[in-house]
């Protein structure tokens, strides 16, 4: 029936797919002469010049002193959660990727499952308040989508009750709050530089922090526990970047403001492509805050429109438009956390359900074209309408 949807309404197919997180490769020919000279070199691993470059650009672009630059985010969140010695019960919320969870319990820590906001989809402090005991010793932030968490409200709570607060801002390099970059919140965040990511090294990920002495551990957790003259510190493990992975990185990070003027761009034609349709709206950034628009982020009012989110994807994967539905159904939802009772109780998370049962991410950035997101917004369009006539002719 969906299929039938879309050519009911006499607009085209898409010939090749449209894919959510199609890499971004901005310039070539600098990332291959990089990689060039890195072969040259003979310094491929192992803290070489462009990694050293691409943490002193990490730094600057977060507004901190401390960038350090490893293989991907979530070894980059494993050795920030090691480095600070974490134990005990972290709070975060249930709404987001399975790997801030999967981080925080393969170091021993337990993930405590929070509520979420519904109007931005990040964490609620209220909530988060609420669920901290004797062995919490620590929030782990979010920001959504690239959409900044409510960093004041966290910050106080955390500041009232002696936890340590960090943030996985895997998507959110390049948003900002009140004029202040993402990147300097809490006591750290982490990026995350995975080739769907709009700043990509192909994989990769980095921590930034302020904090002196908690750099200085990371830098030694990341590489064996060592530090100057191989004088081991810690156990530590293997987490360095590579040169070639960092090339890439330098490249992606030097043209940040243009593919953010790329994905605005999209993002602009979505509001004005989809404006007006029944049960359909897409999410916006607070007034207060400036964000990357790397995710294009619609929410289905399946009453309104008269197909759910899911009868949606459906119908667009039908015509080559490979839609994801990020991060249905939560993490405390996820099998590994529903079977482990004794540690994992999973609460009804009432708003986080509503919300992840109505969202879908829409394909955007440089693998997409302006042309790509007027048809599929006329897509969407018809295939609302033409719903609302089969039901009607139902009943």
């Amino acid at each position: 029936m969906y299929r039938e949807l879309a050519i009911l309404g006499g607009v085209p197919e898409f010939a090749e797919p449209l894919h959510v997180g199609r890499p971004n490769v901005p310039d070539q020919e600098s990332a291959l002469r990089r990689i060039k000279e890195a072969i040259d070199r003979r310094w491929l691993t192992h803290f070489g010049p462009l990694v050293q470059q691409f943490e002193r650009d990490l730094a600057r672009t977060a507004g901190v002193k401390h960038a350090i630059a490893m293989c991907n985010a979530s070894i980059a969140l494993q050795m920030l959660i090691r480095a600070s010695g974490l134990k005990g019960e972290v709070i975060l919320p249930s709404f987001t990727f399975v790997a801030t969870a999967h981080t925080l319990q393969w170091e021993g820590v337990t993930p405590v499952f929070c509520e979420i906001d519904e109007k931005t989809g990040n964490i609620d402090p209220a909530h988060a308040r609420q669920l901290i005991t004797e062995r919490t010793t620590g929030i782990m932030g979010v920001h959504l989508w690239g959409h900044p968490a409510p960093t004041d409200e966290l910050q106080a709570l955390a500041d009232e009750h002696g936890l340590r607060l960090f943030y996985d801002s895997a998507h959110a390099i390049g948003s900002h709050r009140d004029g202040r970059p993402v990147g300097g919140f809490g006591d750290a965040e982490v990026y995350s530089f995975h080739a769907t990511k709009f700043i990509n090294s192909f994989e990769g990920g980095a921590v930034v922090t302020d904090d002196d002495a908690l750099a200085e551990r990371i830098r030694a957790v990341h590489n064996y526990g060592r530090v100057e003259g191989d004088y081991v510190t810690c156990i530590g493990t293997n987490a360095k970047m590579t040169e070639i992975a960092a090339a890439m990185g330098v490249t992606s990070l030097e043209n940040m403001p243009y593919l953010i003027d790329v994905n605005r761009e999209r993002y602009e034609h979505y509001l004005a492509g989809l404006d007006g349709i029944p049960g359909i709206a897409l999410r916006r950034p607070l007034p207060e805050n400036d964000v990357n628009h790397q995710y294009v982020v619609l929410e289905v009012d399946e009453a309104e429109a008269g197909l759910g989110r899911d009868g949606l994807v459906a119908a667009l994967k039908a015509e080559n438009v490979l839609a994801r539905t990020y991060f249905h159904p939560g993490c405390h939802r996820a099998e590994p956390y529903v079977q482990d009772p004794a540690r994992h109780t999973p609460l009804p998370l009432p708003r986080t359900e509503r919300l992840s049962g109505r969202v879908v991410n829409l394909p955007t950035g440089t693998g997409v074209t302006v042309d790509d997101v007027d048809r599929l917004c006329a897509l969407i369009r018809a295939m609302v309408s033409q719903s609302a006539a089969l039901r009607s002719a139902v009943a």
